[in-house]
């Protein structure tokens, strides 16, 4: 009876979605600027990261994953929204005390995934707006725990400040509401308010975890989603005393190493409590690394190019994925498939309606499940590099195409990985159909723009 019923739902298309009587709890571990190389199975020659090698092992490694942008704000709203940033009004990276944010209007993650009745925990890195109405506890998420921009910026002398704050180096409520800008003062959130400041950025990687986990073992019994932000690897760049000191890649490796320990202590956390087959576990970065900032920033090699760029060594990030039993092990994809991809893979996973607003990206369950026949929707409508609102770079296939101001390059991403020579002259056929690409792309988003109210600059 049960083959029949099957049957049936497969000639009828009903979309049920592949679990949808059990559905999985989703863990995404997003870290800050942390390059492409820096993971021990992208080819890390100094740090050392075991846990992810290991889910790489009893995972999915893509080598040809993106952001949407290579900047921090606009990367965690495409992200959370699966748009391109400009799309969703959030083209910029986002400043405290600054009008706007992602707007509510928008469906993310959260949102959608609360339709499913699934508990949802943000902790740690949020940028998405510090205003009461932005925060995480206003967008879909439940709990929120962490710092609600990059951890080199200061404080929003108006935000809510908790009764039993604690306060720092010396720093007083005063302090706090002054209007100066103290770079690298940051304050530490739990839901919408201020508990301390500034936050000891020395253990946050390891409270976040601390967080993560107990948020993990109190709903084990409940559908969850937890988007796990890491503050680090961005400068300035702190690591607790167990691991400073100990990476042979100095501190920005100790950083990535204690993250490593974090990722390990959550798989561990889900396999005690008998989760492990039931969850999906997504393991990627918001862009690429800030390599002027010579050993303080990470790698992005073999790649060209950082974050602020639109080389690939901006936009292209490591990307592990695992989920025991629906995941085959060992398995390694070079389709091409971004983060904007994780919220309609997530609707399908779970059966949940996707936004009503336009989105950009698509199901890559087909990848992520290691069909070998299948291949990335990107072959057909191309993927697009945006930084700000300007629309400077689009890949096809194994082509890319990069204009920026008068200068045209052209790479074969199989051949040149590294971008190293433009083949523009060559083949003027591919530039000319590229470019139509760029431009009809580009002029149906600038049609389609929503919440651009919420556009700022600093």
């Amino acid at each position: 009876m049960k083959l029949i019923i099957g049957i049936i739902i497969t000639i009828l298309g009903f979309n049920i979605g592949v679990f949808a009587q059990d559905n999985p709890n989703i863990i995404i571990i997003f870290t800050d600027d942390q390059g492409y190389q820096d993971v021990g199975v992208f080819g890390s020659p100094l740090i050392s990261t075991p846990n992810l090698d290991n889910m790489a092992k009893e995972g999915i490694k893509f080598t040809d994953f993106y952001a949407a942008s290579s900047v921090c704000s606009p990367s965690r709203a495409a992200l959370l929204t699966g748009a391109y940033p400009p799309r969703v009004g959030v083209p910029k990276v986002l400043w405290p005390n600054l009008p706007g944010g992602l707007s509510n209007e928008e469906t993310t993650i959260a949102n959608m995934l609360k339709t499913k009745n699934y508990v949802t925990a943000c902790i740690g890195k949020w940028h998405l707006g510090d205003q009461q109405q932005y925060l995480p506890t206003s967008q879909g998420f439940d709990r929120y725990y962490g710092i609600p921009f990059s951890n080199d910026m200061s404080v929003n002398p108006n935000a809510k400040i908790s009764q039993k704050i604690v306060f720092r180096e010396d720093m007083t409520l005063d302090s706090l509401k002054e209007k100066k800008w103290r770079g690298g003062k940051v304050p530490l959130m739990n839901q919408d308010e201020i508990v301390e400041y500034p936050v000891n950025q020395s253990n946050i990687t390891k409270r976040y975890t601390e967080q993560a986990i107990n948020f993990i073992t109190k709903n084990k019994n409940e559908n969850f989603f937890l988007y796990l932000a890491h503050s680090m690897p961005h400068v300035p760049l702190y690591a607790s005393e167990n691991f400073k000191g100990k990476s042979k890649r100095g501190l920005y490796g100790d950083a990535v190493e204690e993250i490593d320990w974090s990722v390990g202590e959550i798989l561990n956390t889900l396999k005690q409590q008998g989760l492990d087959e039931n969850t999906l576990i997504i393991f990627t970065s918001d862009n690429g690394p800030w390599t002027s900032k010579g050993e303080q920033g990470g790698s992005a090699l073999p790649l060209r190019g950082q974050k602020h760029e639109t080389f690939e060594g901006g936009f292209r990030v490591p990307m592990i994925a695992q989920w025991k039993g629906k995941i085959a092990p060992s398995t390694v994809t070079d389709e091409v498939a971004s983060t904007i991809d994780i919220l309609p893979t997530l609707a399908y996973l779970t059966s949940a309606d996707l936004p009503k607003e336009k989105i950009d990206g698509k199901n890559i369950w087909p990848l992520l499940s290691g069909k070998s026949n299948k291949k990335s929707p990107y072959n057909k409508g191309g993927f697009y590099y945006y930084l700000d609102s300007r629309l400077e770079a689009v890949r096809k296939g194994d082509w890319k195409l990069r204009i920026v101001e008068d200068n045209v390059a052209l790479y074969n991403l199989k051949n040149d990985i590294s971008e190293q020579h433009n083949l523009a002259s060559e083949h003027p056929k591919i530039v000319k159909k590229l470019k139509k690409m760029m431009t009809n792309f580009d002029e149906e988003l600038d049609q389609n723009k929503r919440n651009q109210q919420h556009l700022r600059t600093k």
